[in-house]
């Protein structure tokens, strides 16, 4: 797969299948991005597990630090990377040594390596790098639109609220380069009792 830019249906697809994503990296600094990304993203019901050995036995957000991959127990749909480039493969090993294996391997922000990508892709996993889930999240639900930002979503359908306010919108919504999903169909054929725009 090309890496060098990804179709929103690709990331649109990611971010509505999984629903478990293990954040490798994540800081207890509640400055740091990796700290704001695991927030935002249990905001919006991803079951969220925190993976840092330093933060090891404790809680993140009421959720439980687990030190390395290996050491949690329920399945992963995700393995987002927070760390430097260069550990990327090892932390891919390591994902594909899970039973079951998870079906994404997404390297945040500046998180950017061919050997992990092919170790994974060749496993049949699906591998997004340099990109943040918080950010294409916000992007593909308009989220940020209201900031002022063009996220290239064109839609005449309000967007379906997860728990109030504008800090909460789901992704069901469409893309002009096809990001559609079955979900935003259903919404556009009115099979979900939204309110037309």
């Amino acid at each position: 797969m090309d890496h060098a830019g990804y179709d929103d249906k690709y990331i649109r697809g990611i971010l509505n299948t999984v629903k478990t994503i293990a954040m490798v990296g994540v800081s207890a600094n509640t400055s740091r991005p990796s700290y704001f990304a695991f927030k935002y993203l249990l905001e919006r019901k991803y079951q969220m597990i925190p993976v840092n050995p330093g933060l090891a036995g404790g809680e993140l957000l009421g959720q439980k630090v687990y030190g390395k991959i290996a050491d949690i127990p329920d399945a992963v749909d995700m393995v987002d990377i927070f760390r430097n480039s260069k550990y990327a493969p090892a932390i891919v090993t390591e994902a594909l040594a899970m039973s079951p294996r998870p079906a994404v391997i997404w390297m945040q922000l500046g998180v950017y390596n061919e050997d992990a990508a092919k170790l994974a892709e060749a496993a049949g996993l699906k591998v997004v790098m340099n990109r943040c889930p918080k950010i294409e999240y916000g992007r593909l639900s308009s989220e940020i639109a209201w900031m002022g930002v063009n996220t290239r979503t064109l839609t005449s359908k309000k967007a379906k609220i997860l728990g109030g306010g504008i800090q909460r919108m789901a992704l069901d919504r469409s893309t002009m380069s096809g990001g559609s999903t079955t979900a935003a169909d259903k919404a556009f054929t009115g099979n979900e009792g939204g309110d037309g725009a």
